[in-house]
């Protein structure tokens, strides 16, 4: 495979990634549990002030939420542009790809620590596939 081709299935994986943290954005707050329900209810009735603005612990999870939305597009958008200067530019696109893929390896540790197994599995993929195309990078440009 071309670092191109791993670096575009990388962004598959994060695309992946998006569509699952869809499903779970649009339904947290309308749990079937009715233990969880009272959590819901409980972070979103109360609020108090942090920093000039009153929020509350639903206001946060939400926002974050909607956060990750931005940063998973962000990264689909760079690992395609990136893939696309491979061969013209391979030392800039492989000193970007590093950090990338690390992140996502970060993601991958903390998903599995406080998260759940599926989306752990698709950010280390995502990790692994950018890592590959630049590690990929690094054996043509010393070849």
């Amino acid at each position: 495979m071309t670092a191109k081709l791993f670096a575009r299935t990388a962004a598959i994986f994060v695309f992946i990634h998006l569509i699952g943290h869809s499903l779970g954005h649009f339904g947290w707050d309308k749990p079937k549990d009715p233990k969880i329900a009272e959590v819901v209810q409980s972070m979103k009735s109360n609020k108090s002030e942090f920093m000039g603005a009153t929020k509350s612990m639903a206001d946060y999870f939400s926002g974050y939420s909607l956060i990750i939305f931005g940063l998973f597009f962000m990264t689909i958008i760079l690992l395609w542009l990136l893939s696309n200067h491979a061969n013209d530019n391979p030392v800039l696109v492989r000193q970007l790809l590093y950090p990338i893929g690390l992140g996502y390896l970060y993601f991958a540790i903390i998903e599995l620590l406080d998260f759940f197994p599926f989306a752990a599995s698709i950010s280390f993929l995502a990790a692994v596939f950018t890592l590959l195309a630049a590690i990929k990078l690094r054996v043509k440009k010393d070849a």
